[in-house]
């Protein structure tokens, strides 16, 4: 059975190579253009399947498990997007200074045979009271702009934290392994794996 991540995401590959086992990338053919009155969570269980089916279309003569995983950030109903800029940063942590983002996770593992297991992951992070010297240190810093809500929380942006809240710690980070490995399980892979099947 081939293990595939349907990710180019430098983030959740080394996040899936924790768990030690041998795995291919795809890159998903997936519109991730906004959805007009969809919800955070809905849009990240909806681009988390899409992901995961196009990759599953792509390898359709294997035996194989498919995962695919998207994250989306809203502060209360309104949806963060990774700002691309210094600037857009600078204005995205000043907007959620102070405040409570939540992250919700989508997690699809699909089968080539047909099979589809999905979990979904919230995580809640309040951020501390920031200075606008504080968030343009930790911008020059840590240069977080391919990330939602403009910090990377597994180096110095935890340093902006005020407190976490999620059941599953790597799912802020894009992947969440706890949620995976019982996908896996479920799916009849066993994790961790026995050496001889590395």
């Amino acid at each position: 059975m081939q293990l595939i991540l349907a990710s180019t995401s430098r983030y959740r590959q080394n996040l899936l190579k924790r768990l030690g086992m041998p795995f291919t990338c795809i890159a998903p053919d997936v519109d991730e253009a906004i959805v007009a009155d969809e919800t955070a969570s809905a849009r990240a269980k909806r681009l988390a399947h899409s992901k995961a089916a196009s990759a599953v279309r792509d390898q359709a003569d294997l035996a194989a498990l498919v995962i695919g995983s998207d994250q989306v950030a809203c502060l209360n109903d309104q949806i963060l997007r990774k700002p691309g800029t210094a600037d857009r940063a600078v204005a995205q942590l000043t907007q959620c200074s102070g405040k409570k983002i939540r992250f919700w996770t989508g997690l699809t593992l699909l089968s080539s045979a047909g099979h589809h297991w999905h979990e979904m992951v919230h995580s809640d992070v309040t951020l501390r009271h920031l200075t606008p010297e504080e968030i343009k240190r930790y911008i020059e810093l840590d240069y977080p702009l391919d990330c939602a809500g403009s910090f990377k929380w597994e180096s110095l942006g935890i340093s902006l934290f005020e407190r976490l809240e999620t059941e599953d710690p790597t799912a802020l980070e894009g992947l969440p392994l706890i949620k995976l490995c019982g996908l896996l399980r479920t799916a009849g892979l066993s994790v961790p794996l026995a050496s001889e099947h590395l």
